[in-house]
């Protein structure tokens, strides 16, 4: 994406994640906030873990604060935008239209402009003024319905799975914008609604209601739609494991992983409809055999068999993750502000080029002036007027 201009308007994890996969695609990335900064990075007044998310999602982007409540910043928001190729925000719908700034103005303003919103229920339909909130939004898109023990209330994932979801999305919405530009010359508002996101990840699930008509439940960490067995999380002596083992291979294998091929002819399990039929025996058979023996034990085991499992692993465990260090997903680095922290890259990898490496968020408004001088010519006497107008941020902008 070099030569792509993006003015980033996006907020807390949905737009600034499309906007970091836009920047380590090698995107000019300007992220435009408020005079006191986005949400995210307000929270490093609660604690220093607390704001280190607005590290993992903003290095490679130029900061600017610019208040978009003054006729003035309005101003500075349609120059910037009439030399961008991309505008993205998630506020809620009709806020910048509000404003004066929204698509119609904006696309009027520079025809080639790809405008992305990111909303909770999208710019039309009888629930788009809700407002949305990642667990809200887990809440009544029938995520949470389905997360969770059957014997327990409903639980949130406990990942904010919805705005990284609706993040990806508008990612791609963006480029396919951008590619249709290539033949058409002219940019596209494109839309990603956070409801919308999710119902596709419950294909599983919905497999019960077609099936019984009725609505899916709760299923803890068997298959969503109870249709597969063995497919769980079983407990090891100090631990638990994830496996999984549907078809006859796998099946054969893990039988033999366990040193169970007795059960080889045993017909409560010599298929995979009978085996989701007596999915109790065939949990009940893998529990005795895992719980014996250590996390590593048995993953060493099931590997060397090749039956599809995993240990499940803490954060911590994940963070310092050999293979994705390897490949350099993970990167630890010394934030000035926040210490000590892991940076994720891109997860989209084109092979051949180059792959930018992990990066320190800018401080707020950092780059204001130069943003201001380079792009629109500003002089050093019209910044200090905007600056002490309330246009812009103060000289160290936080």
């Amino acid at each position: 994406m070099d030569g792509i201009t993006v003015i980033d308007l996006g907020q807390v994890y949905q737009g600034p994640y499309a906007t970091y996969l836009m920047a380590k695609a090698g995107a000019n990335v300007i992220k435009v906030e408020p005079l006191d900064g986005e949400p995210v990075r307000q929270r490093d007044a609660v604690s220093r873990g607390s704001g280190a998310p607005f590290a993992m999602l903003n290095g490679h982007k130029r900061s600017m604060t610019l208040n978009l409540k003054s006729a003035r910043g309005r101003e500075i928001l349609k120059a910037l935008v009439g030399t961008a190729d991309v505008l993205l925000e998630n506020f809620a719908p009709g806020v910048l239209d509000r404003l004066g700034v929204g698509w119609s103005v904006l696309s009027d303003l520079n025809p080639r402009l790809v405008y992305a919103s990111g909303s909770g229920f999208g710019l039309s339909g009888p629930d788009k003024d809700k407002l949305a909130m990642d667990i809200t939004v887990q809440a009544v898109s029938g995520l949470m319905s389905i997360t969770g023990f059957t014997d327990s209330p409903p639980v949130k994932a406990g990942a904010a799975i919805v705005d990284f979801l609706a993040g990806t999305h508008l990612y791609a919405g963006v480029v396919t914008a951008l590619y249709e530009r290539h033949f058409t010359g002219r940019g596209r508002l494109v839309e990603v609604a956070m409801q919308e996101v999710v119902y596709p990840t419950l294909a599983s699930n919905l497999a019960y209601m077609y099936d019984l008509g009725q609505a899916p439940p709760r299923t803890g960490n068997r298959h969503g739609g109870l249709s597969a067995a063995p497919y769980n999380v079983y407990r090891s002596s100090d631990g638990h494991i994830a496996i999984i083992a549907t078809n006859e291979r796998h099946w054969t294998n893990l039988l033999r992983a366990m040193n169970r091929a007795d059960l080889l002819s045993d017909p409560r399990f010599s298929s995979k409809v009978s085996r989701v039929r007596n999915m109790e025996e065939v949990d009940r058979t893998v529990s005795e055999w895992s719980s014996r023996i250590t996390r590593q034990e048995a993953c060493a085991i099931l590997d060397e068999w090749k039956v599809p499992s995993a240990p499940v692993r803490n954060l911590s465990e994940v963070s310092n993750d050999v293979h994705m260090q390897a490949r350099g997903m993970l990167t630890w680095i010394d934030h000035p502000k926040f210490g000590r922290i892991v940076i994720p890259d891109s997860p989209i990898r084109i092979h051949g080029t180059d792959r930018l490496p992990a990066a320190i968020s800018p401080e707020l408004g950092q780059d204001t002036e130069e943003i201001l001088r380079t792009m629109l010519d500003f002089s050093a006497q019209d910044i200090e007027g905007l600056r002490s107008e309330g246009v812009i941020g103060g000289k160290t902008d936080g």
